[in-house]
């Protein structure tokens, strides 16, 4: 073959081979696409549009879930960490997927939301659960609708902490995803969960090592969370409105629902500061505190369902006066 003939070649190998990268990618996004549009509402309330799942029959738990997610992940987190038998009310929060960003975006703003969601639809109290960024406006509305508020669940936390704050973990891959997020950009997050996952896990408060010494159905759903946030094109605006929060003290002393706060000392959000200050402040909380998980408690599943279950079955609460740490 003539050297013509080969570069010919070459250049129609790699056409293919591109043509054969974009088919995968709009066949992925399409699915991403579809699955962050099928199973949810719109509601307006007050002129602002919300974005919401309602499943299932029993006691209402309002689902409220973290950054890079929407109604849809506030379904799986309940379903990981409660199971079946009760009504889950899922709201995707400001910013993502068909939720706007209102001009007041704060967590204050947001559980008034969540209040008058709840209103809507005759829920008079619920079962809040607030998993990482989602755990601000949970607070919020434990604290200005306290009737709206069984009981309150705090997963990993993204709550203020006056000394050793929440914070994205500072490595050059987590600076290149956050990258991503700030763009937007559904391919370049595509092509680094083909390329590069390791980076994104750590991106979401995970030591990559962890997950790959976890089992097979650990590494998968991890590997589904990280999937999860596609398409980046409509959560990155609400990812943005959690990644500048105005964190600051609250009143906590004044949170009467009973609480149970997990976290877990490898978290590499550093939300295990910020779970302690809580847990101290809030009358009566339970403290549970996992050595190894990361953000997304990898390989703690059964221990952290059966925190949540004794808790929601009445045996979690602890008596006024001071936290419980549950060393594992």
């Amino acid at each position: 073959m003539t050297r013509r003939g080969m570069l010919v070649g070459g250049l129609a190998a790699a056409a293919a081979a591109l043509g054969g990268v974009a088919w995968r990618f709009r066949m992925d996004l399409g699915r991403a696409q579809a699955g962050a549009r099928d199973g949810s509402r719109l509601l307006s309330l007050s002129g602002q549009l919300i974005e919401y799942a309602d499943r299932g029959g029993g006691p209402a738990l309002l689902s409220i879930h973290g950054a890079g997610g929407g109604f849809d992940q506030g379904l799986a987190n309940a379903s990981e960490l409660v199971g079946d038998g009760y009504r889950i009310v899922a709201p995707s929060r400001f910013g993502y997927l068909r939720t706007p960003v209102p001009p007041d975006a704060s967590p204050a703003a947001q559980a008034e939301a969540h209040a008058a969601l709840l209103e809507a639809l005759a829920i008079p109290k619920a079962i809040v659960l607030g998993v990482s960024a989602g755990a601000r406006s949970a607070v919020e509305l434990a604290l200005r609708r306290p009737e709206r508020v069984a009981a309150l669940v705090l997963m990993v936390p993204g709550l203020y902490a006056p000394q050793s704050p929440v914070s994205i973990e500072p490595s050059r891959g987590s600076r290149f995803a956050f990258w991503v997020v700030n763009a937007g950009g559904d391919f370049a997050w595509w092509a680094a969960m083909k390329m590069a996952p390791s980076t994104l896990i750590r991106f979401l408060g995970v030591r990559p090592e962890l997950v790959a010494a976890a089992s097979p159905a650990e590494q998968r759903r991890v590997l589904d969370i990280v999937r999860s946030v596609e398409p980046l094109s409509r959560r990155y605006r609400g990812i943005n409105v959690d990644s500048t929060p105005d964190l600051h003290e609250l009143p906590l002393e004044r949170i009467s629902a009973p609480t149970l706060i997990v976290s877990a000392r490898d978290d590499l959000f550093n939300t295990l500061p910020a779970a302690r200050y809580a847990a101290d402040r809030i009358p009566g909380a339970r403290l549970a505190v996992f050595d190894t998980g990361g953000h997304l408690l990898v390989g703690r599943g059964a221990a952290v369902r059966a925190e949540v279950s004794a808790f929601l079955d009445g045996g979690g609460p602890e008596p006024a006066g001071g936290a419980q740490d549950s060393p594992n």
